[in-house]
């Protein structure tokens, strides 16, 4: 059972406006979530990012399985999350034209299996892109491990407000991430994803109707609900930890992407990847059958095996 509780501001309250104030958002206080969260969760998040379809091998069975269950590190997304927040009315925000646009996170103790944490959520940088073109919003979580205060994970996200550009912006600088090579990869990676796929996603957190709506998805201009970025980032997770870290979870230190398309569910993801310096990955992800390039400019650090 997912339990979260909001820490409530009177800050957070009194503004209700059907137009987003940059400043007003900036100017929140940190808002804390708990989350509980027990050996099932651990494994309905690893279902929902594709785990256990290849049963036979050891690794999918340590994510599934509670036996010698191990938490998989992009589970970080799900933790503390504050749900898809932008909904709520006194946010000002467009909602319905909200995309994912990047997706980054620091990984920096293993994740309890079971447990409660303490995400502090905040609204750190907002892009002014011009009335016509959007904004960026950027949101940093700190979350961690409520039993002995011990920081796991720094999660931030980035939202393209297609429909909230023209108001200003201000907060720390949004910088861009690097391409990656321009070269063959040096390891391709293939996954499948399910038709029920983002049905099952769902269900870790993420309510967001354009990913299980029809009418919602073909209002946002897509002929179909879609697999939610995060669940498309988990993939690529699995693929950079069966590929370049032997599956140990302990290894991988950071994860950054930007989000380039939408995947929908029962598509193949290929991941194309380049070793760069030592410990540092460059990575892509494409659905083969469009020829679609769906996570591009994706950086990955690793600890170096014992």
């Amino acid at each position: 059972m997912r339990e979260i509780e909001h820490a409530a501001d009177d800050h957070d309250l009194r503004l209700s406006t059907s137009v987003m104030s940059p400043q007003f958002l900036l100017d929140l206080p940190a808002q804390t979530i708990v989350h509980s969260y027990t050996k099932r969760d651990t494994m309905l998040y690893a279902l929902a990012v594709g785990a256990g379809q290849s049963f036979d091998e050891e690794a999918e069975q340590n994510f599934t399985f509670e036996t010698h269950l191990v938490a998989l590190p992009t589970m970080a997304v799900v933790l503390a999350y504050p749900g898809f927040w932008q909904m709520e009315p006194r946010y000002g925000i467009d909602w319905r034209r909200v995309l994912h646009a990047e997706q980054s996170c620091e990984f920096h103790a293993a994740l309890p299996v079971e447990g409660t944490v303490r995400g502090e959520f905040k609204i750190d940088a907002i892009k002014d892109k011009g009335a016509s073109k959007g904004a960026l919003l950027r949101t940093r979580r700190l979350i961690y491990d409520a039993s002995d205060g011990t920081l796991l994970a720094t999660v931030r996200q980035l939202s393209f407000l297609r429909g909230d550009g023209g108001r200003g912006g201000g907060g720390d600088a949004i910088g861009p991430l690097a391409s990656v090579p321009d070269r063959e990869p040096d390891q391709v990676y293939r996954l499948t994803t399910r038709p029920e796929q983002a049905l099952i996603y769902r269900l870790t957190g993420d309510s967001n109707p354009l990913h299980a709506s029809t009418l919602v998805a073909r209002a946002a201009g897509f002929e179909r609900p879609l697999l939610h970025g995060l669940c498309t980032y988990g993939f690529v997770g699995r693929a950079i930890l069966a590929a370049a870290c032997g599956n140990d979870t302990t290894r991988l230190r950071s994860l950054d992407c930007r989000f380039t398309a939408p995947v929908y569910p029962g598509e193949r993801i290929e991941v194309r990847m380049w070793q760069e310096a030592e410990g540092a990955m460059a990575f892509q992800a494409i659905v083969p059958e469009r020829g679609k390039v769906v996570i591009d400019k994706g950086r990955a650090l690793m600890e170096l095996a014992k």
